[in-house]
């Protein structure tokens, strides 16, 4: 989907004014969001423009949404789920990527009214906080609080991490590059730390009462979203089934036609259902 084509308008919760955007139209609603340090583009490339009308809001510290309060997996999931209620469309499907998936597990559970499917593409969390596959992200997050960006680069360029996710994991790697360029750097640095250490605040007796059916998307080549928790989740989830996707890092064109056959075809079933 085009994200200059999305209207944005503010969402104001808790005094926060959030980035709050709406493609329109009459396809299936989809509320959709983005992983760490992401933002809208990285929501409307993940959804076909066909068949949809996206909405999403960049969270608070994330795209042109102010860094109000301390960040976390929960706050996140309210403001969405504020921004569900504004709009009046519930249920709709709700998803994610990374830790939009961990926010949109967050609400299949505390708020299943809202749910008419589920989407948890390349999740980061299954429900524990602070998992392991984190730890980049947090290690990057500290090295921005202790120095400026260029130091802090140096610094992680000769980590053990960088090596080894050059080797096992590239696509990972270019983003974490990426975060030493991010402004402002503060709000980079508490988020990779804060979230990191977060988690969806759920259990896994939660997710094996979540009534929504669900799709889980993931691809190997991937250590910040391992397959096994994506396998996991499928598992724990009764009606969910798990959809493996090309690496994004081998084949992003790939990738992204894969995302949105499975979008596709799981809106299909969901409609007939």
């Amino acid at each position: 989907m085009n994200p200059d084509r999305l209207v944005r308008s503010d969402l104001i919760v808790g005094g926060a004014s959030l980035a709050a955007y709406d493609s329109g139209g009459d396809g299936l609603p989809i509320v959709f969001q983005h992983g760490l340090c992401g933002d809208i583009r990285q929501i409307a490339e993940a959804v076909p423009e066909a068949g949809f009308r996206l909405l999403a809001i960049e969270c608070r510290g994330h795209g042109a949404s102010p860094a109000a309060g301390p960040p976390s997996v929960a706050r996140f999931a309210d403001d969405v789920i504020a921004l569900i209620e504004a709009r009046g469309l519930a249920p709709v499907l709700v998803g994610g990527i990374s830790m939009g998936a961990a926010i949109a597990s967050r609400i299949a559970v505390k708020r299943p009214d809202l749910a008419r499917g589920l989407i948890l593409a390349r999740p980061a969390w299954v429900v524990e906080a602070a998992p392991a596959n984190m730890a980049p992200n947090a290690e990057v997050g500290r090295l921005l609080a202790a120095h400026s960006a260029e130091p802090a680069r140096a610094a992680f360029v000769a980590s053990p991490t960088h090596a080894l996710l050059a080797a096992s994991a590239p696509d990972n790697l270019v983003s974490l590059m990426g975060f030493f360029d991010r402004a402002p750097q503060a709000v980079t640095a508490e988020l990779l730390t804060m979230i990191s250490a977060d988690g969806p605040g759920i259990s896994e007796l939660d997710l094996v009462h979540v009534p929504t059916p669900t799709l889980v998307l993931a691809s190997e080549e991937d250590a910040i979203h391992p397959m096994a928790h994506a396998e996991r989740l499928a598992r724990l989830i009764p009606h969910a089934r798990l959809e493996r996707l090309t690496p994004k890092g081998r084949d992003k064109p790939v990738y992204l036609a894969d995302f949105h056959r499975a979008l596709a075809a799981f809106a299909k079933d969901i409609s007939h259902a």
